[in-house]
């Protein structure tokens, strides 16, 4: 990638068919640069669960991906391509919101108009496993590996842990396995999903927990299902997306 300096961050209006859409004026070095709202540890540490972004100003971002948590840890956000799949937790149903009308304690996000698509070999099946081959993967096609970027996995996971977190009010005791057991939670096995994730191995206690240098929403292709991922067993078949 050439090495040329980062333009400031801008906005750009541009009439569509009768809308107005934003995109962010990017250089060949800041087209994909991972930015985020919020750290993990002044959640677990602090207790600070407020809001740090309201969705509503991503609204209209061209090609946005995006993952992160609802003020108060109330839910799960996740967006593909502008298109968003915000979960969170009534009784004992999942519910979905489809809109920007959240404000986020946690958000990561990149502008990513492009995937390139590589297949993920039968040998590469634990969590563990997919962390090296996706650095490795990047590392191959010429990302920097030392700065924070996103990916995505397509196709049928053997099967994957998710939850969404409904943290009590009022509990300022936090650690990851509360998170994962204070809304709901499950395994799913042989189900097509989308997932989409951030790499990064200098955000730990930011946007990635400290066990880990990946940050994984997922989504199943029916849409009947969304949230963080915390485990999974690859599939055969499965793709690994990075971006172009």
């Amino acid at each position: 990638m050439k090495n040329v300096l980062v333009v400031l961050s801008a906005t750009l209006i541009i009439a569509c068919g009768g809308e107005t859409k934003k995109s962010e004026v990017i250089t060949e070095t800041s087209r994909t640069e991972v930015k985020w709202r919020g750290a993990l540890k002044n959640m677990m540490h602090k207790g600070d669960l407020t809001a740090k972004a309201d969705l509503n100003e991503f609204e209209n971002y061209e090609h946005l991906y995006a993952l992160g948590a609802i003020e108060n840890l109330k839910g799960e956000i996740l967006i593909l391509d502008g298109e968003v799949f915000n979960t969170s937790v009534n009784g004992t149903e999942m519910e979905f919101d489809n809109s920007y009308n959240k404000d986020a304690c946690l958000f990561v996000y990149a502008i990513v108009e492009n995937w390139n698509t590589y297949d993920i070999p039968d040998s590469v099946s634990t969590y563990e496993e997919l962390e090296v081959f996706v650095e490795a993967t990047a590392k191959n096609n010429g990302i920097d590996t030392e700065k924070p970027f996103p990916f995505m996995l397509d196709g049928t996971p053997k099967s994957f842990d998710w939850h969404v977190i409904n943290w009590k009010d009022g509990d300022t005791k936090h650690s990851h396995e509360k998170h994962i057991h204070s809304g709901l939670y499950g395994t799913i096995e042989n189900t097509e999903v989308d997932m989409f994730g951030f790499y990064s191995k200098s955000h730990h206690a930011i946007f990635t927990h400290h066990t880990t240098n990946m940050h994984i929403h997922v989504k199943t292709k029916d849409n009947s299902l969304a949230g963080h991922a915390d485990g999974l067993i690859l599939g055969s078949g499965m793709k690994l997306k990075l971006a172009n």
